[in-house]
């Protein structure tokens, strides 16, 4: 832990985009594994193998993803017991995510039978997809361990500010994937299995070598310091944050998969348009990411300092950086999206049909702004109770703009409801912020 800064530095522009700029560099690399797995299995000249790892990668993914409370939650309570100078507890913290997601791993390995039928009832294939898929999803299971860990361990790096090792983790992993998709598949002809067991290897890698960079943290005798691994109460804190998140997350999703599912009722034309349009959500957040993880990391350090000044000077800096990306990638959609639109879509009447929904993208990352930054600020003070409610009054009115404006304005109105549930979530969060700066104080 030694590399870490110290919690009382400044709060400097400079920090920030230390802080940011890896998280950045690290989500850009997740879409080219994507694009990887795909042309490899595309090499073999048959449709099911590409339609096998797409479906398998999305069945997983969604497993995996309702565990990702564990890396928000790890941020947040690391970084307060950093802020408050709590070495022996930021150390229990690294050793309770990494346990928690090495179990929850085996949980999905030991359920696996269970949930792959329910998944292929939920989304059905052919036969032949469906086997291969299969075969695929068995393999790359028994990484689920590894992946959930890196959850725990990522966010607990970010908390000390070490994203520079997030990155490299990454990088390594991705990296070391597309080296074994490439030998295994094109070299070896081992198809669909060659690539889930590169990504097996990778991931298990990854933890490897999350492990290595962890190494400080395991010389120190406080990581195995059972009694207060174990402690109830601090296990309770941990469970009530996580579980608080996990609630919001879940809402999340209901919002954007309902968005798509509704979109379906104007013809596959206007579901493909909105699909299009999702990709600059998509990379909105990808952007913003880094931005929010840093108010996650100096927000926690500040609550755990008991400093509100401290905590206000990290919302400010942090939230002039992400609106400053985000009015950025508004002009960039507005000079260049139809160009984007056409490098994704190459059907004239899907182009025709997103470009009329174009300006509902221009305005989404200012619109989004504050709750993109605030759920970051919220997960630093480990306020999650708000972060839950909040969301489900973003939810409600997003659920009566559908039933209000769709039937009214059509794919518009969808559009528009979506907006009103990022506006409200923002502008609920904006209300609770004050007691943040009280409780801190």
């Amino acid at each position: 832990m030694s590399e870490t800064i110290p919690r009382r530095a400044a709060i400097s522009h400079r920090r920030v985009l230390n802080v940011a700029l890896p998280i950045v560099v690290s989500n850009a690399t997740i879409p080219v594994l994507g694009l990887v797995d795909t042309g490899v299995v595309g090499q073999l000249g048959e449709a099911a193998p590409i339609g096998a790892v797409g479906i398998g990668a999305v069945i997983l993914t969604a497993l995996y993803w309702l565990f990702g409370f564990l890396r928000m939650g790890t941020s947040g309570l690391a970084a307060q017991a950093h802020g408050a100078g709590h070495g022996a507890e930021v150390a229990a913290l690294l050793t309770r995510s990494l346990m928690i997601g090495l179990a929850a791993g085996a949980a999905l390995i030991a359920l696996q039978l269970p949930l792959f039928w329910g998944a292929f009832r939920l989304a059905p294939a052919s036969a032949e997809v469906e086997t291969l898929a299969r075969g695929y999803m068995e393999i790359r299971i028994w990484s689920a361990p590894a992946l959930i860990a890196l959850y725990g361990m990522s966010g607990w790096l970010i908390a000390l500010e070490r994203t520079r090792a997030v990155l490299a983790i990454q990088v390594l992993m991705n990296g070391l994937n597309i080296l074994l998709d490439l030998w295994f598949v094109l070299g070896l002809g081992w198809g669909v299995e060659g690539v889930a067991l590169a990504t097996f290897i990778a991931e298990w890698g990854g933890l490897g070598f999350g492990f290595w960079l962890c190494r400080d943290a395991f010389r120190a005798p406080a990581w195995r310091d059972w009694p207060r691994v174990f402690d109830p109460v601090r296990l309770r804190r941990m469970a009530v944050v996580n579980s608080d998140i996990l609630l919001r997350s879940i809402m999340v999703e209901a919002i954007f998969v309902s968005f798509l599912f509704l979109g379906s009722d104007f013809g596959d034309v206007t579901l493909a348009a909105n699909q299009v349009l999702l990709q600059f959500l998509h990379v909105t957040s990808y952007a913003m990411d880094g931005f929010a993880l840093a108010a996650e990391t100096l927000v926690g350090q500040a609550m755990g300092a008991r400093d509100s000044a401290r905590l206000r000077r990290a919302a400010v800096v942090t939230g002039q950086w992400a609106l400053a990306i985000c009015a950025t990638l508004a002009v960039v959609f507005a000079l260049f999206g139809p160009l984007l639109i056409a490098v994704m879509a190459r059907a004239p009447e899907v182009q025709d049909e997103a470009g009329r929904y174009l300006p509902w993208m221009v305005a989404a990352p200012v619109i989004g702004w504050a709750a993109w930054m605030l759920d970051g600020i919220f997960i630093g003070a480990t306020r999650t109770g708000d972060m839950r409610n909040m969301m489900a009054v973003s939810l409600l009115s997003y659920a009566a703009a559908v039933l209000l404006l769709a039937p009214v304005f059509g794919n518009h109105g969808l559009w528009l409801a979506l907006l009103l549930s990022l506006a409200v979530r923002g502008l609920t969060l904006a209300l609770r912020y004050p007691a943040l700066e009280r409780a801190a104080a």
